[in-house]
């Protein structure tokens, strides 16, 4: 009588393949249309929790890392805490006009009776700011350009590609102080959107180069074939491979962003009320800090502006090398002494002694 229960062949399969062969790979029947199963969320979770585990190892294993990171937590702990360090109100004119520096005043006092330790350490918050701000958004955007141009291509690829390269070939600071002139007094908001807007086309080439290698990869060909969706492939299958890539774009567009935004309110063309190192400089070359006997109100904003950079700069180098292994250091491993081998030829072996020679002769003779 015929059933509906499958018929198990196993034993018979077993017994064709013979002792120690390979078992096949079990094999699911799926409906016309359906989509196979994707792997769980779980595993692509603990890749990236590998992937980060491994970048902070790298982050440790570098100097350059370790001076750019002890460089930005010491101005990240100012700019947290500017009420708890910083001695008095920025903004008081509580003092006599320049004061030179004491123990009152460590870095003196501005022409107006500000005390210039305090305004250092509060335009620190302002500065760290514009530079996290300005470079994520930028980031962002390499990201998203970068990334989607080289993974849809076609026309999508043409049309980013020749914004890129506009934004790559025109001149983007003359740029940004024309724009900042026609604000009048651009905020801090303004400066965080004009620098984004403008900085991400260098980190998008970038991406865009990096993607186009990964497209043909094995593990991409298979994400397509098991039908995934663009998204899920870009977001869990590319973007853990770019990690150290994008925060090496994010910390080169840090960097451009501190600069770029001293230099602007260093030339008027920012809030000149609001409290930052370029406002500082504005102020310090208005009143002619150096030659009214207040360097340090021209030097030590000035000073902050590089120390922030080289910490931002420092750890994008370190990053460049993590992320590009041909860029990394050779360690020279020392040679060992030189030890002569032993010589096993029939010269080496002759008797080389006058007795030994005088008994060849005469035994010759």
């Amino acid at each position: 009588m015929a059933t509906d229960r499958p018929i198990d062949d196993a034993p018979e399969a077993a017994a064709l393949r013979g002792p120690g062969a390979p078992a096949p790979a079990a094999t699911a029947l799926l409906a016309p249309g359906a989509r196979p199963a994707s792997a769980p969320p779980s595993s692509s979770r603990r890749a990236a929790g590998r992937s980060g585990f491994k970048l902070v190892a790298a982050v440790r294993h570098n100097r350059k890392a370790t001076a750019g990171a002890l460089i930005l937590l010491f101005f990240l702990v100012l700019a947290v805490f500017p009420g708890q360090i910083a001695p008095y109100n920025p903004n008081a004119l509580a003092f006599s006009p320049g004061l030179a520096p004491s123990g009152a005043h460590w870095l003196g006092t501005t022409s107006q009776g500000q005390d210039v330790y305090s305004q250092l350490i509060w335009g620190t918050r302002q500065s760290l700011i514009i530079a996290f701000a300005a470079g994520g958004l930028a980031t962002v955007l390499s990201v998203l350009i970068g990334v989607s141009s080289a993974y849809l291509g076609g026309v999508a690829d043409g049309v980013l590609s020749l914004v890129t390269d506009v934004l790559l070939v025109i001149p983007v600071f003359p740029l940004i102080i024309v724009i900042a002139a026609y604000l009048k007094g651009a905020g801090t908001l303004d400066i965080i959107i004009v620098l984004g807007a403008l900085g991400w086309s260098y980190g998008a080439r970038q991406l865009r180069s990096q993607v186009l290698s990964l497209r043909k990869r094995d593990f991409l060909e298979a994400a397509r074939v098991r039908g995934e969706r663009s998204s899920y492939i870009i977001l869990t299958e590319i973007m853990p491979t770019l990690t150290s890539l994008i925060v090496a774009t994010f910390l080169g567009s840090a960097v451009y962003a501190v600069l770029t935004a001293a230099g602007l309110q260093f030339v008027g063309l920012g809030n000149p009320n609001a409290m930052s190192w370029g406002t500082m400089l504005y102020w310090a070359q208005n009143n002619e800090a150096l030659s009214a006997g207040m360097p340090l109100w021209a030097i030590m904003p000035g000073v902050f502006v590089a120390l922030l950079g080289a910490g931002f700069a420092l750890m994008n180098y370190a990053f460049d090398e993590i992320s590009n292994p041909a860029l990394r250091p050779v360690r020279r491993i020392g040679r060992a002494p030189f030890v002569p081998e032993p010589d096993l030829s029939l010269a080496a072996l002759a008797p080389r002694d006058g007795a030994g020679r005088h008994e060849q002769r005469s035994s010759d003779g």
